[in-house]
């Protein structure tokens, strides 16, 4: 295969801390790889270099294939808030389009429109109206449509909810694109990736295969570098006892072999350790009570706009008592309310319906979206006055001093985190905790989640994150429908599958075929429907099958590039009403099935 990037001699410092020195690689043509390394050690100033956004200290070369696209997916993403999300995609991917004629300007367009549909984004949307998930989807649809050769991204997944990250994966899979790319989410880099590298004190080593793969190998060769430098230990005790011999038993000796102590001295002081955050000394010294949260009948509704739009309905009469040693994951749409949610159990909303009670002896630990307001100028020990802790957390004593504000954003998150920690509580309540931790943090977090000893709620999009640490779900529907799976992200989606299989059978068996009867004993299906609802969710199944057939004729249509301009904006605008409904539809069979 064609060598697509060639690397030799790239370094990078920042003051006195070198992130790397001197390194090299090659990129072939398919190759899907995943950088990974702990946070603030260089693999956004790599991605960065690669991109053109920044240059290498030690000069080296950077060579990619002639005449070869190449977009860049940054983690944050600069934008005209006042520009549609059509607009600001062809402002922003100007140089994929010149030289295009009419014809290619217009296809440009339409897969820009496509790909904004797909993320279920419209694009007459104005930017400023956006959250934070949706705009990342914005970039997301500018780097694809440049259908570019070779794909560089950092985090892409970040900000993303799961339908959106499933969506992006199936198509980085399906393209034959080559990626090199940041990411922390797992199963991701499992399904898209062929090829891990790693970033290691200054070096990168390459690993091919999947993440399993890259961690049995990695174990290999740490345990092969700290044998050498066991047999360089054993080998500089020998040279020890010369350079202790009497100076004159030294007279003459050759000066390279006194130079050569030194270097092995420095050598046998290598040994690899590999750091582990540590937890244990943070459990909650406050027991929990029977009590910790009932909700019962909980309502939220934002009040209405001005114009009269009835405001979005979060909550509708949800009931539930938070059980001690309570493992919750929460799952749902970006923008669906689940941040909401978490502020009504906060106390920093009050519920427009029902009563939410906490217990007496209830200790919350939240650890908040937006992160925690650091003052940038104290240093790290100034924040977190506590070195035990913090070394045990990845920061060494070297960092203990650094202001705060030239930390990386990872390593923001991890000090947030273990503020959050510190305080012991009983029940954490954990709103998108993955985001911007390294592979290796998130791992120890998940061990402590796993022992610890209190209730735990957690916001996240990492489908490994919620299956390892969730043993159920409270599923954000829509319109203020929350219902409760028992089971861990993976067996929520695979029930859903088996239902939606089930769905289309359905529709390719005979119409006189009497549909078999649910069991009972299935889990997520309700026992003993009324009439009413027994037919209700006849009709609904009747009705999703005429609205998912209407949705691939859709986007059978959008895709085959024969409709005018005007055309596609009218299917575009079906083709997300046609989704909202199929979403109300599922939202309410959901209801009456689980």
């Amino acid at each position: 295969m064609a060598s697509y990037l060639q690397i030799e001699n790239i370094s990078k410092s920042y003051g006195p801390k070198v992130l790397f020195d001197r390194i090299g690689f090659n990129v072939n043509e398919g190759d899907k790889i995943a950088l990974i390394a702990p946070n603030g050690t260089g693999k956004t100033s790599l991605m960065r270099i690669l991109a053109g956004k920044d240059k290498s200290d030690s000069g080296g070369q950077i060579k990619f294939l002639k005449d070869i696209r190449i977009a860049f997916l940054e983690q944050e993403y600069d934008y005209d808030p006042d520009a549609t999300l059509l607009e600001q995609i062809l402002s922003g991917s100007g140089r994929f389009t010149e030289g295009l004629d009419e014809a290619g300007h217009f296809e440009y367009e339409r897969r820009i429109v496509r790909l904004l549909t797909e993320l279920s984004l419209r694009p007459e949307q104005k930017m400023k109206e956006l959250s934070g998930g949706e705009i990342k989807r914005v970039a997301i649809a500018e780097v694809l449509a440049t259908e570019a050769e070779f794909l560089i991204m950092d985090e892409p997944t970040n900000h993303l909810d799961i339908d959106a990250i499933e969506y992006l994966e199936n198509y980085l899979k399906r393209s034959r694109c080559t990626l090199f790319m940041v990411t922390h989410d797992r199963y991701f880099l499992d399904r898209v990736c062929n090829t891990v590298m790693e970033l290691d004190h200054g070096q990168i080593y390459v690993y091919k295969g999947d993440y399993e793969n890259f961690l049995e190998k990695r174990e290999e060769r740490i345990a092969n570098y700290n044998a050498q430098t066991d047999r360089v230990r054993n080998l500089l005790r020998r040279e020890l006892e010369w350079m202790h011999a009497t100076p004159c038993a030294r007279t003459g000796k050759a000066k390279y072999r006194k130079q050569a102590f030194w270097d092995l001295k420095d050598r046998a002081e290598q040994a690899y350790v590999t750091r582990q955050v540590s937890l244990e000394s943070l459990e909650s010294t406050t027991r929990l009570g029977t009590k910790i949260i009932d909700c019962h009948d909980v309502s939220f509704r934002f009040p209405d706009a001005a114009d009269g739009t009835p405001g979005a309905c979060i909550v509708d009469g949800f009931s539930y008592k938070f059980q001690r040693y309570d493992r919750i994951g929460i799952v749902g749409a970006n923008g669906i309310g689940k941040t909401t949610f978490i502020n009504l159990l906060l106390g920093n909303l009050q519920p427009t319906g029902g009563t939410i009670e906490l217990g007496a002896s209830l200790k919350i630990g939240y650890y908040s979206q937006q992160g925690m307001e650091f003052d940038e100028d104290q240093t790290v020990l100034d924040t977190v006055p506590n070195t035990s802790l913090l070394n045990q957390f990845l920061f060494p004593h070297d960092m203990l001093n650094n202001p705060v504000y030239k930390l990386s954003g990872g390593e923001k998150r991890r000090l947030y985190l273990l503020t959050i920690l510190m305080q012991q509580p009983n029940m954490l309540i954990l709103d998108e905790p993955t985001n911007d931790l390294d592979i290796v943090t998130l791992n120890i977090l998940e061990e402590y989640l796993l022992d610890f000893k209190g209730s735990l709620l957690t916001v996240t999009h990492d489908r490994h994150f919620l299956d390892r640490i969730a043993d159920h779900l409270l599923v954000f529907c829509g319109d203020g429908v929350i219902k409760d799976f028992v089971g861990g992200y993976t067996e929520y989606r695979s029930f859903i599958k088996d239902y939606e299989a089930g769905q289309r059978r359905a529709q390719a068996e005979p119409q006189t075929k009497v549909k078999a009867k649910p069991k009972e004993s299935e889990p997520g299906v309700k026992k003993k429907l009324s009439f009413k609802e027994q037919r209700e969710l006849t009709m609904l199944e009747t009705e999703m099958e005429q609205l998912n057939e209407e949705k691939t004729a859709l986007e059978e249509a959008l895709s085959e590039g024969t409709l005018p301009y005007d055309k596609i904006v009218e299917a575009s605008a079906r083709y997300e009403t046609v989704k909202k409904l199929l979403d109300e539809k599922e939202s309410r069979w959901l209801e009456l099935s689980l």
